[in-house]
């Protein structure tokens, strides 16, 4: 049976707003969303950041997960708040630069540290990991592997984040157009390419509606012009199955997709602070969060009818067993 992904990107409250003291008062809030998920039979992975860790009613809650096997605890960095603190600009709590934008020396012992503090904290091995702001690169996926990580979700294919700024003078977020839409063992060398590595990238779900050759034709243009493309989005705008408060069609819609084309999963996304209000620009009160609820009440009994509940790196073992069996010899099959 197809999989059900749930993941939480675990974080203080309203990050959007960028602040500068950083609160943590949506950990309150999750049990809610963790008794809706078990009410389904879902099982979410709750991708932790350094605040969050932090939290001694989340640590609490995180632990209970554990013991009850009825979650994950995986691991979210972001890199201007994640020790060891170096300044990369003027003011990076403003610019949320991106980890890939840190020198590699950086970049892994940020992710050193963040992954040991999160092991001590949960007791656990992390296995499954988000970056920070969505970005990613071959290096960052290098030092994942040499850490044990079994499974990556970073990849949200179709998005071109180029135009999201961390530091002012570098280049922005990853272009994702053109990365798979379903899982792959990822390539050494380029990310954007299935290969024999170790990790398994496990994209977003993603679902671009305009026409194939519109697409093509729009990025083609795309040294001349930002124009065409931007239309194109605007009257085919990208799917996700992530709320928002206004999009529960769109998220059945993509549950019927996902069955039509047998995909072998669907993954949905939202962040801690999405679930308590105020926590977000898109949740600011409580008539937003209990719509929210009932949306995922009726989403997650379409999901019950069709899926079975997965954390990231169940998905993983899932994958990877029919893949040893057909690498064995007949005979021992």
């Amino acid at each position: 049976m197809r999989s059900f992904l749930i993941t939480i990107d675990t974080e203080g409250d309203d990050i959007w707003s960028k602040p500068s003291n950083l609160e943590t008062r949506n950990a309150a809030f999750l049990p809610r969303f963790q008794s809706l998920c078990e009410k389904y039979g879902l099982k979410p992975t709750y991708l932790v950041n350094y605040e969050m860790a932090n939290d001694p009613a989340f640590v609490e809650f995180g632990r209970d997960l554990i013991a009850r096997d009825a979650g994950e605890i995986g691991m979210h960095l972001h890199a201007w708040n994640s020790p060891p603190i170096r300044p990369l600009t003027n003011d990076d709590s403003g610019h949320q630069p991106f980890l890939v934008e840190y020198p590699e020396d950086d970049i892994r012992k940020k992710i050193e540290f963040h992954t040991r503090f999160l092991e001590d904290r949960f007791g656990v091995k992390m296995l499954s990991h988000r970056s920070g702001r969505w970005a990613f690169n071959a290096f960052y996926a290098r030092v994942l592997r040499d850490l044990g990580y079994k499974v990556d979700c970073s990849v949200t294919p179709h998005v071109d984040w180029r135009g999201a700024k961390g530091d002012p003078q570098g280049a922005g977020g990853t272009d994702y157009r053109g990365f798979p839409e379903q899982h792959y063992w990822m390539s050494e060398r380029n990310i954007a390419l299935p290969g024999t590595s170790s990790l398994l990238e496990v994209p977003m779900t993603v679902i671009n509606r305009s026409p194939a050759f519109l697409t093509r034709a729009t990025q083609a243009c795309e040294r001349l012009s930002g124009l065409p493309d931007k239309v194109r989005r605007h009257i085919w705008p990208l799917d996700w199955l992530r709320p928002n408060g206004s999009n529960l069609n769109s998220m059945l819609r993509i549950l019927d997709i996902a069955i039509a084309q047998n995909r072998p999963y669907a993954e949905f996304m939202t962040h801690s602070s999405e679930l308590m209000p105020g926590g977000s620009p898109y949740f600011p009160t409580d008539e937003s969060v209990e719509k929210l609820y009932r949306d995922l009440n009726e989403l997650f009994s379409q999901v019950a009818k069709h899926f079975v509940g997965s954390t990231l790196a169940e998905y993983h073992d899932r994958v990877l067993l029919p893949s040893r069996s057909n690498e064995m010899p007949s005979e021992l099959r």
